[in-house]
């Protein structure tokens, strides 16, 4: 399927809602931390923390701009470690970061079908091919419009 998948063919899911850059920022990280090694509940709940750290601003002033990249920790006992292939909840405001929220605030928005059949996939295609967000963010939703 193209990346570019023209969602008015008749065939073709729409999206119930528009097509954000976070939406896109988020799968295109909950690709990423299944190849650090998360499994899929928790790639989930990481690649919403890291949209939702990065749309806040959080994410320029951490280094974590990006969200490419696993930030090495220091530590109590001094090891390094990667703190972003840990199975555990990345937390905003107190508010674990979970593959249920990931559920509700991505696929729920846009709709299953359009997100298992159309969306995951063409972003799945782009991370195999090695295409940075950056390359992919805007003409990858181009031609995802909602049904009118």
């Amino acid at each position: 399927m193209p990346m570019t998948s023209d969602s008015s063919s008749t065939n073709t899911p729409h999206p119930q809602q528009a097509i954000r850059r976070f939406d896109v920022f988020a799968e295109y990280n909950r690709l990423k931390g299944l190849q650090k090694g998360l499994d899929e509940p928790h790639a989930k709940g990481y690649g919403l923390w890291v949209a939702k750290v990065v749309a806040s601003g959080g994410g320029r002033r951490s280094g974590a701009a990006s969200g490419h990249e696993v930030k090495e920790e220091t530590s109590d006992r001094g090891e390094q470690r990667e703190s972003r292939a840990e199975q555990e909840w990345h937390e905003l405001s107190g508010e674990p970061q979970t593959d249920r929220l990931f559920d509700r605030e991505i696929i729920q928005r846009m709709g299953k079908e359009f997100y298992t059949t159309v969306f995951a996939p063409a972003i799945a295609q782009a991370v195999e091919q090695g295409r940075s967000y950056e390359s992919i963010r805007d003409t990858i939703r181009k031609h995802w419009k909602p049904a009118r």
